[in-house]
């Protein structure tokens, strides 16, 4: 088959999401990215990041492209009848809303797996079953009781990181789970659930610190005043106010690093001869490496670090992004429809198959936008669908 020509890996899954806001979501992100057939159930008012402000005004379209949309009440009995119409044609079932409500509805995996023992249930809560799983929990919750904000944040200070990172990855893991699931069911022949949780992603992500401790008996500092493994590494203010992220982290770097910028009196020092004499060296050697790169624009000090093959980075501000050149030129921002109609870009999954990014085949779905086609398609008729819109249990095409 034409490599253009060969399926995504998993065209032919179809996949019932019940989901919000970002965790869910994004799990039915990633699969519908990789080609599973995607609907999202969504109340007849529509899914409340259509309408959310300020930070969560790009959540709808980030994190639902891929998507069939279909509008129905799920307080009403009808609706339900409708959702378990489409679950019976299913795959997965995704959802992530509070302890009990699926069971209340009547679509938790204990009644489901009993009409379809084939299924794979995947629950997105806070917390994995235990003490703690009937608190509410949001992804500042679990980074403040993870040590994830103690981390990122100055001593006394701690700060929530600057991205929904346990709601995405968590709706990551849950499809990573979800994958193992479909693999399981090729030899067992039946489904099961899949739990993932945000205060168990955000413990994933400060396992390293936890170790450290383990293995140094210390524990770790904050980010903003830890001991770093590496001398030169940090942000530097430089020419006209500009700022820049520069690092030499091994002695092979530290003598590039030196001899690039006229430093040989640096790098004949004893006392800055390995690595680790120069971490320990930082409080006098960083003011001066500082002054000695003050008066140098970012544009310079960039074009020799790219030059001799040294790390940094520019400070770059997201909505910089839209613009980079390596984003573009390698496809990783493709158009996207926003919810007031508008085109924006959005960034690929940040991997490739074959070659290929996977892309967007259906743009982020208006409410309702597949109503019609999914309900005939798992039996009714347009009498039947008019007659559910009439008494508001869906709504539209």
């Amino acid at each position: 088959m034409p490599e253009a020509h060969k399926p995504l890996p998993y065209a032919g899954i179809r996949v019932i999401e019940f989901t919000h806001m970002v965790m869910g979501p994004t799990c039915g992100l990633l699969l519908g990215d990789l080609g599973a057939e995607v609907i999202k159930v969504e109340p007849v008012e529509g899914d409340n990041t259509r309408r959310l402000l300020g930070s969560g005004a790009g959540f709808f379209p980030a994190f639902n492209r891929n998507k069939k949309s279909i509008a129905l009440d799920l307080k009403r009995p009808e609706g339900i009848e409708a959702a378990l119409r489409l679950i019976a044609t299913a795959d997965i079932v995704s959802e992530n809303f509070k302890p009990g409500t699926m069971k209340k509805l009547g679509l938790d995996y204990e009644r489901l797996k009993k009409l379809n023992p084939r299924l794979i249930y995947v629950s997105h809560k806070g917390f994995l079953p235990g003490p703690y799983d009937h608190r509410t929990a949001l992804d500042e919750v679990v980074q403040m009781m993870g040590g994830l904000a103690y981390m990122t944040g100055r001593a006394g200070d701690p700060l929530r990181a600057g991205s929904s990172v346990n709601d995405i990855m968590g709706g990551m893991f849950g499809a990573i789970g979800a994958m193992a699931a479909l693999r399981q069911r090729e030899q067992t022949g039946e489904g099961c659930e899949v739990q993932s949780a945000l205060f168990e992603n955000n413990i994933f992500l400060v396992a390293q610190h936890m170790l450290q401790f383990a293995a140094t008996g210390k524990a770790a500092d904050p980010m903003p005043s830890r001991i770093s493994a590496w001398a030169v590494y940090d942000v530097f203010t430089v020419k006209d106010g500009e700022q820049i992220f520069l690092a030499a982290v091994s002695d092979k770097q530290w003598a590039i690093f030196c001899k690039a910028f006229g430093l040989e009196e640096m790098l004949a020092d004893p006392r800055l001869k390995t690595n680790n004499d120069r971490v320990l060296a930082r409080e006098w050697m960083m003011p001066v490496l500082r002054s000695h790169l003050a008066d140098h624009s970012a544009a310079e000090l960039s074009a020799v670090f790219e030059q001799n093959e040294l790390p940094f980075a520019p400070i770059t501000k997201p909505q910089d992004l839209f613009d980079d050149p390596h984003l573009n030129a390698t496809g990783g921002l493709a158009p996207i429809r926003m919810n007031d109609g508008s085109t924006s870009k959005a960034p690929l999954m940040p991997f490739t198959i074959g070659g290929e990014r996977p892309g967007i085949r259906l743009q982020p779905p208006l409410l309702g936008e597949h109503t019609n086609a999914l309900l005939t398609e798992v039996g009714y008729s347009d009498a039947d669908i008019e007659a559910l819109r009439s008494q508001r249990i869906t709504t539209g095409d």
